[in-house]
């Protein structure tokens, strides 16, 4: 029995994928205690905890801990001189329009960053050595009183030589034994002193949040008898054991997001599509990636709440566009629509929980592209006059109909998500009509024909189970771990002796950590090595086959930079000026030994009846349909509404839907 639970803004979903089949549970989230919503949804499944062998899970409490600031006390260290760092920051505005603009709180008071003694310099050099005497009469004496639960230690060219940064945290590992200790050169070993510290910073803060949540769900997890293996998703679209985050609790910030681009990666896989544009649209958020050639687009450069990261992780765009999105007019009397969401508490006004503003699935209920009846497969009960009545003020101002309101709600959420989409795609030089559209999470398909639309994509592909394909990918997603290192080399003659050396070097590191995680196998290499011109600010990623590098010559790197950097900028492909290799990053994969197989074989009648729909200022007569009713290879026509227990999947006019053999629903423009 495989299991992943994935615990979201608004529901916690569950699949379970076993001998007697597979089991798909959908709970509404405990927004307080993210683990008892997982709890929740194990209970509902009704499987019994001890025959569960593999349990991954991906929640929001790393990233909850950084929005609300609701992390533990925590201190940043640094060489003296650079204490201001974190508030210091780049020069850059992310609204530069905006003359109230403050740069982004860092995670960090500082009253809570402290100074050392050393200096190592860039080539790595020791200039001046540790000053242990005044870490113990200064420091140590500072971080006890302060009663800091975790520090952030991030010292000048630590990625250069870390000896220091070791040094300091051997130090204090002896005088504080229950300080937690976030090294940058463990952390993130690349140059760019702000980005390293804020990774740092944010790996500290959130580092006892992790713990703790983990600490409490496998001790629930072994008093009802699990003795399986557990496992938490990471940002970087691959999963590790629980007892791994201990150290590395800042790559699951985007557990989620990433677990579903593998879901989807995998179940479209098996269909044949390898060039994907995935749209996961929840109850809060829409997050929007590229998977080309069957890989999703990693990236070095995000941010959370503005502060930066800078990890391995899938170039995962988000925007606040989901169910739970609040509808609402500025000052200007412009129709909006997010970013602010009502949340699974109290959640949209049709929950009948106290919420009284008008969200997108009120819209869809008031258009009847959700039916009440169909809410989580009839197991949550919902109320359409709350939408009404929370919707009206908005309709009013407007001077519009309630059902026209609602209408232009839903098409302003579909112009966002094109928006989000073009982000990724076009801003990038790919063309989104060469890949195909795979919406997934509750509201996803009820948007994709029309998103794709826009964007001039023929053909959408949605998976079976939809609502769920997030916890799908935790347990179709891979081991993996990422490493990074900052070693600038010139491309020249040496350049390839000095990248199998930086490669051999990075491979043994990695290979020992997965031994102490007792992870057996036979593990894929991927490396990847960011490069620039001389003089440019920033650099283009650039992979290099690990079988081919004992024969790769100056010409050969030479050549992959011209091309990458072509795509990327249109320009530079036969460009003469001197090239040099930057950082370099090494990805390890043990791969599944079988990949769990996703489908949906719930019986059902197809076209079951006629339905009203309000599409495009109008009523029009539809087919309503279960959406697993659909026969392998039977095309059905739109307008059309079919439903699954975890998502309902809107087919417009013009728009055919087929079934094919591996469950997943095919649409295309006709």
């Amino acid at each position: 029995m495989r299991l992943g639970v994935e615990v979201g803004g608004t529901f916690t979903d569950l699949v379970a994928i076993g001998e007697d089949g597979i089991t798909v549970t959908k709970v509404p989230s405990v927004p307080l205690q993210p683990d008892e919503g997982a709890f929740n949804a194990l209970i509902q499944s009704q499987i019994p905890i001890p025959s569960i062998e593999e349990l991954s899970h991906g929640s929001t409490v790393a990233t909850n801990a950084v929005l609300e600031r609701k992390g533990f006390p925590t201190a940043f260290v640094t060489t003296r001189g650079f204490r201001d760092i974190l508030r210091l920051q780049r020069h850059g505005r992310s609204r530069i329009y905006d003359l109230e603009y403050v740069k982004p709180e860092p995670v960090v008071a500082r009253a809570a960053c402290y100074e050392v003694s050393e200096r190592i310099l860039a080539d790595g050099s020791i200039q001046s050595r540790l000053d242990t005497d005044q870490v113990r009469q200064e420091l140590v004496p500072e971080l006890h009183s302060g009663g800091y639960q975790a520090v952030a230690i991030c010292l000048l060219n630590a990625y250069v030589n870390p000896v220091h940064e070791e040094a300091l945290a051997e130090l204090l590992a002896a005088e504080l034994p229950n300080l937690r200790v976030s090294l940058s050169s463990r952390v993130t070993r690349e140059f760019r002193e702000f980005e390293r510290a804020s990774t740092t910073a944010l790996s500290a803060y959130v580092q006892p949040v992790v713990e703790r949540y983990i600490d409490r769900f496998v001790k629930r997890l072994e008093s009802e008898g699990f003795t399986g293996r557990f496992s938490v998703m990471q940002s970087n679209g691959g999963r590790l054991p629980a007892e791994a985050m201990q150290s590395s609790a800042v790559t699951a910030l985007l557990s989620g997001p990433a677990a579903g681009v593998i879901g989807a990666t995998r179940q479209l896989g098996r269909s044949g599509y390898q060039n994907l544009i995935t749209f996961d649209m929840g109850g809060t958020s829409t997050d929007v990636c590229m998977v080309t050639e069957g890989k999703a687009q990693l990236t070095q450069e995000y941010s959370i709440d503005g502060l930066p990261i800078r990890i391995p992780l899938i170039d995962i765009h988000t925007i606040g566009a989901g169910g739970g999105s609040v509808i609402w007019v500025d000052d200007g009397g412009m129709l909006r629509i997010g970013p602010q969401s009502s949340g699974a508490d109290p959640g949209p006004a049709c929950y009948g929980r106290g919420g009284q503003l008008p969200t997108l699935t009120d819209a869809h209920l008031i258009r009847n592209t959700v039916r009440p009846e169909a809410f989580l497969g009839g197991r949550m009960e919902i109320f359409s006059d709350r939408s009404r009545a929370a919707l009206q003020p908005v309709a009013e101002r407007l001077g519009m109909s309630l059902e026209d309101a609602a209408d232009s709600a839903i098409q302003l959420a579909n112009a966002n998500v094109v928006r989000a989409i073009q982000l990724i795609s076009t801003e990038r030089g790919f063309d989104p009509r060469d890949y195909v559209l795979v919406p997934f999470g509750g509201a996803g398909p009820l948007h994709a024909a029309s998103v794709a639309s826009d964007l001039g994509v023929s053909q959408v592909v949605v998976p079976p189970s939809a609502g769920v394909i997030s916890a799908f990918g935790l347990i179709a997603s891979d081991f993996t771990q990422f490493s990074s290192l900052t070693r600038r080399v010139m491309v020249d003659e040496q350049a390839p002796k000095l990248l199998r050396e930086t490669y051999a070097a990075m491979q043994n590191e990695a290979l020992a950590k997965f031994q102490i995680l007792k992870l057996k196998g036979d593990p894929v290499f991927d490396f990847v090595a960011d490069m620039r011109f001389v003089g440019q600010a920033f650099e283009v990623p650039v992979s290099f086959d690990v079988g081919s590098l004992e024969t790769l010559t100056q010409a050969d790197i030479q050549e992959r930079f011209n091309e990458e950097h072509h795509k990327v900028f249109f320009f530079g492909g036969a460009s003469s000026k001197p090239v040099e290799l930057v950082s370099f990053r090494l990805g390890m994969t043990l791969p599944l030994d079988q990949l769990p197989i996703l489908s949906e074989d719930r019986p059902g009648k197809s076209n079951d009846r006629e339905i009203e729909l309000y599409i495009n200022r109008g009523w029009q007569k539809g087919r309503l349909a279960g959406q697993a009713s659909l026969a392998a290879g039977a095309p059905l026509a739109g307008p059309a509404l079919l439903e699954d227990p975890t998502s309902t999947l809107f087919l417009p006019q013009g728009w055919e839907a087929v079934r094919d053999e591996h469950h997943n629903t095919i649409m295309t423009r006709i």
